[in-house]
Parts: C-alpha cells; structure tokens; sequence
C-alpha cells in the first residue's frame, strides 16, 4: 500500500486501487484551492502514468459530508472579472481533469455533497450513497454565484435539464429515494466505502481499453454538446453586490438580503 498524507487530502493505495479521501471533517470537507490542486495533480499523474493505478475512490472523512462545497472563505479576495473567470476555470480545468482519466471513478458518498463536492461527485462514473444523502447546488441561497456553462452541461447530462434548472433556481437538495429513482446514485448502502471496493474489484476484471473508449467518447459527447461561450454570466453573478452580500452573510451566519445588484 502506496500512502500520501498531508492536512487536508489524503491519498492511498490498495493494490491498482487509489483512494482520495477529503480530508476536512471539522468543516465537512469543504474543499480548498489547494484540495482542488491535489485533486488536480492526483488526476494528472494518473493521465502522465507516473501513477499507475486502474480504478479510483473518492470519499469524504467522517460520516457527516462528502464534501459541502468550497470554503466559503477562499472568495473573500474576490473582487475583480478576472478572479471570476479564473475560479471557474480553475474549476473547469480541476473537473476535466478528473472526467477524463482513462479509469473507473466511484464516489463513496455520506451525508452532504453539495456545490463543489456535487460537481466533483457529478464527474465520477459511479455513485454510491449512504441514506443520508444530500446532493444539490443551493448557491441561489446562500452565495448568489452560478455555475460555468461546462459544470452545468454535466448536470444536465446526469440529471436532465429540467431537474438540473429546478434544483438551482429553488437550492432544493435531492435525497436518496429521488437520487436512486434518476439514477443519480446506482445504490444506497450503509457502507459506500465498502461497496465502492466491491465495485473497483468488479471494473479491474474488465477490459481497460474498453472503459477508457466508453468513458472519452462520452465525455466528449457531452464537451461537444457545452461548446458554448458563458463568461459573461460568470462575471455577472461574482462581480455582483449579492455575491458578496452572500459571503458575508454565510460568513456571519445570517440570511442574505439580495438586491439584485
């Protein structure tokens, strides 16, 4: 077994098998920049084959959240369009990584995960869930930022654009039962950890060239389908007075007041 520990990400290996484990349970695992650049390089050792492992885990520590976003405090410096278009690329560039790895991805999924956790969940191929699962993107509630046109193409690829525009125009959050009827989630367990490894096992029997076709001719399927310009909404909503009313008042613990401006 192959182990890298720092603060806040934590990678393992378990044969062919890596495992990254979220590693902020005192705040839920709400993700920092530097989370996203682990993750990052993580995905792009898999890509260089400087770490040759075949399928991948992710989870959250604790029982209470896979990961409930991004810390609310990294926006606090954000005043300017192009700190806007550079988180969202950033983003981009974090989650791609991600999609595109030529592997099997399962998230092994407790309790919360939500905004940036979703979209790093959204982006595996496998979802498994405990009961107490909360998925969504509630950022009309608390922030009042928006999400790139590429995070909202794989929403709508996994939950269709219907559900995708509900659920981010009313912060509602989908539950098991809901997750398991659209196929969100494969399957509910006690234990998403131990399954997820049942089902790692299962996709290391299968054809590696195969996995890796199906997976980029979807994802491109999808890139194909988002080829579309959106930053001026980006700059909009994090350049907003709103956005920053949000900040404040989730820093504060208070309910925002938006104006719309």
């Amino acid at each position: 077994m192959q182990t890298t520990t720092d603060s806040e990400l934590y990678f393992q290996r378990e044969g062919d098998t890596g495992i990254i484990t979220l590693n902020r349970p005192q705040a839920r695992n709400a993700l920092t920049f530097e989370m996203y650049e682990s993750l990052a390089g993580i995905c792009n050792s898999i890509h260089d084959k400087s770490l040759d492992i075949r399928s991948l885990i992710i989870t959250g520590a604790g029982d209470k959240a896979f990961a409930a976003g991004t810390d609310i405090s990294q926006f606090k410096n954000f005043h300017s369009k192009d700190d806007a278009l550079n988180y969202e690329r950033t983003m981009d560039r974090v989650l791609g990584s991600l999609e595109s790895v030529p592997i099997p991805t399962i998230a092994a999924i407790r309790g919360a995960c939500t905004g940036g956790g979703a979209a790093i969940a959204a982006c595996c191929d496998i979802r498994v869930a405990s009961a107490d699962l909360k998925f969504g993107f509630p950022i009309a509630r608390t922030l009042g930022n928006c999400l790139s046109v590429g995070n909202l193409s794989r929403l709508v690829e996994l939950l269709g654009a219907s559900r995708t525009r509900e659920i981010l125009m009313t912060s509602r959050l989908i539950r098991i039962e809901e997750a398991l009827s659209i196929a969100l989630v494969s399957e509910t367990t006690e234990d998403p950890m131990a399954r997820a490894n049942e089902l790692s096992e299962l996709m290391l029997m299968q054809a590696p060239l195969t996995i890796a076709a199906t997976k980029e001719g979807l994802r491109r399927l999808r890139e194909h389908a988002a080829n579309l310009e959106g930053d001026d909404l980006v700059v909009n909503c994090y350049t907003s007075e709103d956005f920053r009313e949000g900040m404040d008042a989730f820093l504060n613990k208070r309910k925002p007041e938006w104006s719309g401006r």
